[in-house]
């Protein structure tokens, strides 16, 4: 491909906007192997005829590669095309390795080119408003930290659900699970912020020493605190299920949903289970953090719903309090409404909120490590999930069978329903039909 051949793909590609063509002005293609270094050296030629008329050249390298040649791009950029009065910058994406010792192997191979403050492990659900709104709605609204506690909080339940299957990308995906995917990062990393202890400042370093903290606290996983499942056929047969995929190999027991109980041991959060779940091919797309507050010491009134605070990821971004009112009229009838905060009725969003990976590149300009995933994080993250990952692989734990659009296995209602998380069948959220 050349750079004019880019220029056209570029513009069939992008929203049309009156800087669009000098965006696409200022894009080149350059085109190398991975293998060797000679791809890197011609990079970092044309790299340095773009940046003459500069006196500081800063450089950024987005690793959007299969993990298996992160090593050896790293080095070659080292060696190659690190800028030479400027910074140089690496993103990585996950996945961070397959377990605990793949991923200290990597951070160790990283740590031969690049020093830490010169990486960047990007998770995007980190760039998320909601996700980056949680730190700003507990520590500066003074009325949740005193209810922000095992005294208050009956259970936490964050959720991942997507409506979709593996649409040929089994293969890549089988390598991975559910877990690795998205338990072990994405919703650790929301579980993180929900539960850590007040940062001294909101800079990158004591935000993230606080996330790495509360991991640390975390019991070892328990097996029969686990339930995985494999999407199946749809009811009607429209839909196929997971080892239908001919990508997939025949056979796989590699689980597309998770539902796994964490327990924190630490004065705030001993005896409230954090209840993570997440799959693929359910009945609807959402990611979202549910917060169940203890029932009143007194019951004044039979039938009474649980207080819930949810905090509503994506879509339609959102918090809302669920609370217990009269209904109006001349009976003493309950009913379960809310206090709602949905932020495309509430702010005026001109254009839809940022892209995540938009904040996330930003930051990485700007040096700022806040919403990106430190070494000593990662290995923690992993400590958690390693052992539960081998338990299932050496078991050969068989994932029960869920319909595509379902709910998923009933059995992990079950598990919720075992650590006091309640549903209310009555309630909508009326932020679902707008």
């Amino acid at each position: 491909m050349t750079t004019l051949e880019f220029h056209s793909f570029l513009r069939s590609c992008l929203k049309k906007d009156e800087k669009l063509e000098e965006f696409i002005l200022r894009c080149e293609y350059v085109s190398g192997q991975y293998e060797g270094t000679q791809g890197f050296t011609d990079l970092s030629i044309k790299l340095k005829q773009l940046e003459i008329e500069n006196s500081i050249n800063n450089r950024v390298f987005y690793f959007a590669i299969p993990p298996s040649i992160f090593i050896p791009v790293a080095c070659a950029i080292n060696n190659c095309a690190r800028s030479q009065n400027g910074w140089t910058r690496v993103v990585v994406e996950k996945p961070f390795g397959r377990d605990l010792e793949s991923a200290q192997q990597l951070s160790r191979q990283l740590a031969t080119s690049f020093r830490e403050e010169e990486l960047f492990r990007i998770d995007h659900y980190l760039g998320k408003e909601m996700v980056q709104n949680l730190m700003v709605f507990r520590f500066s609204n003074s009325i949740f930290e005193p209810l922000w506690n095992r005294h208050h909080v009956k259970c936490v339940l964050i959720t991942f659900k997507e409506d979709i299957g593996t649409d040929g990308r089994g293969g890549y995906f089988d390598n991975y699970g559910i877990i690795r995917d998205v338990m072990q990062n994405h919703i650790l990393q929301i579980m993180a912020l929900v539960a850590m202890e007040p940062p001294i400042s909101s800079a990158a370093r004591d935000v993230r020493d606080e996330k790495v903290k509360l991991l640390r606290s975390v019991a070892q996983l328990k097996l029969e605190d686990v339930v995985v499942g494999q999407y199946g056929p749809s009811k009607d047969q429209t839909k196929k299920g997971y080892l239908d995929d001919p990508t997939v190999p025949r056979g796989s027991i590699t689980p597309t949903f998770a539902t796994a109980v964490l327990h924190v041991n630490n004065a705030r959060w001993a005896g409230t289970p954090f209840i993570l779940k997440c799959g693929k091919a359910l009945n609807e797309r959402k990611a979202e953090v549910r917060i169940q507050f203890h029932a009143p010491a007194t019951q004044l009134f039979t039938n009474q719903p649980q207080n819930e605070l949810v905090i509503r990821v994506q879509p339609n971004e959102a918090i809302y309090w669920k609370f217990v009112s009269k209904k109006p009229g001349l009976s003493c009838d309950l009913e379960q409404t809310e206090l709602d905060l949905t932020y495309h009725s509430r702010f005026e969003i001109k254009g839809g909120l940022p892209d995540a990976y938009e904040r996330l590149i930003l930051d990485v300009t700007r040096g700022d490590h806040n919403l990106f995933v430190r070494d000593d994080e990662l290995e923690v993250a992993w400590q958690i999930f390693t052992p539960l990952l081998k338990q299932l692989e050496q078991k050969r734990i068989q994932p029960i069978i869920y319909e595509f659009g379902g709910r998923g296995p009933s059995e992990s209602d079950l598990l919720l329903q075992k650590y006091n998380y309640s549903r209310n069948l009555d309630y909508s959220w009326r932020g679902d039909k707008k």
